[in-house]
């Protein structure tokens, strides 16, 4: 991914903190030359210096088959991202887009089925932990659970490198920077909005 140095991230608990929150992935990998995607709720898991991403995808999908033969799969994901009009600045410019975006790159390999069944439960948890009636592993019937075991495979994703880029307006002046915010929450879609907050909250961070 290509990234100017003013939108570089490069802490890792930040963007692991991103990714946490961002964590619906895109899985990328290449089938004799022609790329393939699948898009999942992935997990996240650090054991010692390793970070690992985790989930499952199903069996019909022929994706799983392609982990072994790749040497790196490529995984995606975004954040908030808006159109930054140039009629915002104090000066004349072209219109741009503000965003968040992480890519890591990794070596895939398919999940044990105790490995597969711990990873769901911890999925479950984490998406049902606040719900009035959450549906846990533990909760299910052990016939349901066999049979959608059939149809799944689980698999985990050793990260070895991490790109990370935020684009908002960090290049620009202070007048700008505030000017974009103010007409970013006057917009009608909820991305500019959220990208408002986003930008608000960074330089309130910063200062």
């Amino acid at each position: 991914m290509y990234i100017p140095k003013y939108f570089k991230v490069t802490d890792v608990d930040e963007i692991w903190d991103f990714v946490q929150k961002n964590s619906f992935g895109t899985i990328v990998t290449t089938e004799l030359g022609k790329p393939i995607a699948t898009h999942l709720p992935l997990g996240l898991n650090k054991k010692g210096d390793d970070y690992y991403l985790t989930g499952h995808m199903a069996y019909g999908n022929p994706q799983w088959r392609t982990f072994e033969s790749c040497e790196d799969v490529l995984v995606m994901f975004q954040g908030a991202h808006a159109y930054i009009s140039s009629s915002w600045y104090s000066h004349e410019n072209v219109p741009t887009w503000n965003y968040q975006a992480v890519h890591m790159y990794g070596k895939a390999s398919i999940l044990e089925n105790d490995e597969l069944i711990e990873d769901l439960t911890r999925m479950l948890e984490k998406y049902e932990e606040n719900r009035e009636n959450p549906v846990l592993w533990d909760k299910l019937s052990p016939q349901l659970l066999e049979s959608q075991l059939k149809g799944i495979v689980g698999f985990k994703i050793k990260v070895g490198e991490i790109q990370a880029a935020n684009k908002l307006s960090q290049n620009r002046n202070e007048t700008d920077y505030i000017n974009i915010i103010n007409n970013l929450q006057n917009e009608a879609s909820p991305n500019s909005k959220q990208m408002a907050e986003l930008m608000k909250n960074k330089r309130k961070n910063t200062n």
